[in-house]
């Protein structure tokens, strides 16, 4: 017989009776039914119900088992009776009758940081903490052997479409991509340093540069940015895709299928089949999700939309001076129709005024349309007329509601987007137990950046602008489009991409619009750069993010769910104790002095 087992937790069913049979694993449960013991022992693949009586010499050996033993045990297994057998286990028809039993390992304490067979709903730094106990409780555990299985089901697919798998460095140069990079000292080379790659972007291109036709990866990326219940900090992956010779549509053709065949393959993880949207999936530029709500992420399952009212709220017979003297500022003025809530309480309304002053407004207006006209707060500032231009241009029946957002430009859609979900949530009507998906298409290749005030680009630097070197040369920066897209899910943004720039006169000309010279590209992109000028075929690719799948598939909220060993919000190693530091002659071999900022030398001291 094997050392330690002949069977899985999970392997043994009613046929198996009469057996003698070997398991092993952790004690997940005790229960003393006087004159019998029972144990639940659990490894990866699932539970098998152990039972030894009084009878038996073991038996008090066993008894001063503590959870979380680690042991193997060898019996006979036997069918329980009718009446015992628990149908929510996949081993409930059977339970092992111990024989004999080894100790493996044993816990060094009796008091565990924290309970596996409890779902009781510990700290995050502890959870981290002690990550390998967490990762033994069973809805983490099965995130993660999900996360496996997403990732071989992406792998597969891909090979089955005809792409191949590269690997690209982790060390490499640093490079301006939005995020900040992390920084490797070099030994060899004093003063000087490699960058984690923020994503694989040049080298994926650089691959199409290099003759062969159809990339995928499964990427890890490094970037120096702020936690969200999205998005871990450090480091996370996606499945980074590029192919030669497409347009748009054909790198939409190619990932459709492998994004709605995914989600289709899990689709019933949480233990209810959800629906998932069939490709095509929708194309939406990016002008028209900001309007109609409020965000380049749109979550489909809401129904309700945002319009534009400015034009109704200008008029000469409308005196409501709140919403005049914002629109005279350059302001305007976002409605949200709120179909059949005309019987709602006043205090359905109030809360919704109560959440829009805590996010810093003023309040959310709103008329409620009864057949006699309007009602509410701001009813009486909008004659007949106008609000009969209200109904036509959002589409008003009698017993509807509408919500308004007035402000400036760049506050306005945002705050309408968020009132959007808010009221949608507020009268149930996002959909439940579906994926939704779309493409936003149509980005800005410029914006103004908030921080300098200076032109930047919006999205990737090196897309193709629609127009090509064309636009670049007559358009004002700031109308031209580029060819970028996002797939998105749910209200979350699973990838972007573009059809990419191939040529070097439109990569100067994009990056000099932009504030960047010449010497800027040959100094930073210099590798690419040159790569341009030896004849580059036209490409494209995105890069779905595998964490987030992950997590929209599990219906987990935060990120950190679905990762094994993921850091905290402060980007920290909780485990494994990084960022740590270092020893004076690990310093001194890279070259290093430190300069810390004098409160952290101080309380060092």
């Amino acid at each position: 017989m094997h050392a330690y087992r002949t069977h899985k937790c999970n392997d043994l069913r009613a046929s198996d009776a009469g057996q003698t049979v070997k398991i092993a694993g952790w004690v997940h449960r005790k229960r003393d039914h006087g004159g019998l013991l029972f144990l639940d022992l659990r490894d990866h693949y699932g539970l098998t119900q152990v039972v030894i009586n009084t009878d038996n010499p073991l038996f008090a050996a066993v008894e001063k088992l503590k959870l979380e033993n680690v042991i193997s045990v060898t019996g006979k297994v036997v069918e329980r009776t009718d009446e015992t057998k628990n149908t929510k286990l996949p081993t409930g028809e059977i339970e092992v009758k111990l024989e004999a039993f080894e100790l493996l390992s044993a816990p060094v304490t009796d008091m565990l940081p924290l309970q596996v067979n409890s779902d009781e709903p510990y700290g995050e730094d502890v959870r981290l903490k002690y990550r390998f106990l967490d990762l033994r409780r069973e809805v983490l555990h099965r995130n993660i052997v999900l996360r496996c299985d997403v990732i071989s089901s992406l792998r597969r697919r891909m090979l089955e479409q005809g792409f191949r798998e590269f690997q690209t460095p982790i060390l490499t140069a640093s490079s301006p991509e939005g995020a900040r990079d992390y920084l490797v000292p070099s030994r060899v080379h004093p003063g000087q340093f490699y960058a984690l790659p923020q994503a694989p972007q040049q080298f994926k291109q650089l691959l199409m540069m290099s003759g062969f036709d159809r990339y995928f990866q499964i990427a890890p990326c490094f970037r120096d940015e702020d936690a969200r219940a999205d998005r871990s900090p450090g480091e996370f992956y996606q499945l980074d895709i590029e192919m030669s010779f497409v347009t748009q549509d054909d790198v939409f053709a190619a990932i459709e299928p492998v994004m709605y065949e995914v989600f289709e393959e899990f689709s019933a993880f949480t233990g209810k089949k959800w629906s998932v949207s069939k490709p095509p999936f929708v194309r939406i530029p990016y002008d028209e999700s900001m309007l109609k709500y409020g965000n380049d992420k749109p979550d489909l399952r809401n129904p309700l939309v945002i319009t534009d009212v400015t034009e109704v709220f200008s008029r000469a017979d409308v005196e409501f001076k709140a919403f005049k003297t914002m629109i005279e500022k350059g302001g305007v003025v976002r409605a949200i129709r709120a179909p059949g809530i005309f019987d709602k309480p006043r205090s359905f309304f109030d809360k919704l005024n109560g959440w829009a002053q805590e996010q810093g407004a003023p309040g959310l207006g709103y008329i409620i349309f009864e057949s006699e006209g309007g009602k509410g707060p701001i009813a009486k500032f909008v004659p007949a007329a106008a609000q009969a231009e209200l109904r036509r241009l959002c589409g008003i029946e009698t017993g509807d509601a509408v919500f308004f957002i007035c402000d400036l430009e760049p506050k306005a859609a945002p705050f309408a987007g968020l009132a959007r979900t808010k009221i949608g949530e507020e009268m149930d009507v996002i959909e439940k137990n579906t994926f939704k998906f779309c493409w936003i298409v149509d980005f800005p290749m410029y914006e103004i950046n908030d921080r300098t005030g200076k032109l930047d680009f919006s999205h990737n630097p090196f897309s193709m602008p629609q127009g090509g070197l064309k636009a670049l040369e007559t358009q004002d920066p700031l109308t031209i489009k580029a060819y970028q897209y996002d797939i998105v899910c749910n209200g979350v943004e699973l990838s972007s991409g573009a059809i990419r720039n191939h040529l070097p006169e439109v990569m100067e000309k994009a990056f000099a619009i932009a504030g960047h010279p010449k010497e800027l590209l040959q100094e930073k992109f210099g590798g690419m750069y040159s790569a341009f000028k030896f004849g580059a075929p036209p490409h494209g690719g995105c890069a779905p993010g595998v964490d987030r799948i992950v997590m929209l598939l599990a219906n987990e909220p935060n990120i950190r769910e679905v990762i094994a060993f993921p850091m905290n919000q402060q980007a920290q190693d909780l485990l494994m104790g990084a960022p740590s530091n270092v020893d004076a002659q690990q310093l001194k071999d890279v070259h290093i002095k430190l300069d810390l900022p004098k409160a952290q030398v101080k309380a060092a001291s």
